[in-house]
């Protein structure tokens, strides 16, 4: 019974392990989730940095594009701190957004990339983005 708790133990946290081996020396930022919320559309973002130095604040400048490619909206999203080599769930509310209006993303800049160790620009040369919702997340 102990190693078949161990086992699912050991299961449920390979996903985040992989993510995390799969983003070495990138800072991993992935769409999981868009939902409709009371203020307007709720993003559900997975940030895994898998640089060596940790991130005091990182912040990233997205662009919303509608179903004809049009720009929707754009928003500068905080992501806080991100320790390194580790999975932080963030999410964001986007006030006035439809989430069925946004057909894909962009990350265009990151406007704050700070931490002990960390050169100008570190975010956006590391970044690897990626989406596991029906919207493409590109970076």
């Amino acid at each position: 019974m102990r190693a078949l708790s161990l086992a699912i133990l050991a299961t449920a946290a390979l996903p985040s392990q992989v993510l995390a081996q799969d983003a070495a020396g990138k800072l991993a930022i992935e769409l999981n989730e868009l939902t409709p919320s009371e203020k307007g559309c709720k993003l559900t973002f997975l940030a895994t940095n898998g640089f060596e130095q940790s991130l005091d604040k990182a912040s990233f400048e997205f662009v919303l594009f509608d179903e004809k490619g049009l720009v929707e909206r754009m928003a500068v999203l905080d992501f806080r701190d991100l320790p390194a080599g580790k999975v932080k769930v963030r999410q964001f509310d986007l006030p006035g957004t439809k989430c069925e209006a946004v057909k894909s993303m962009l990350i265009n800049d990151a406007p704050v990339c700070t931490g002990q160790g960390v050169g100008k620009g570190a975010c956006m040369k590391g970044l690897a983005a990626g989406s596991k919702a029906s919207v493409e997340l590109k970076g």
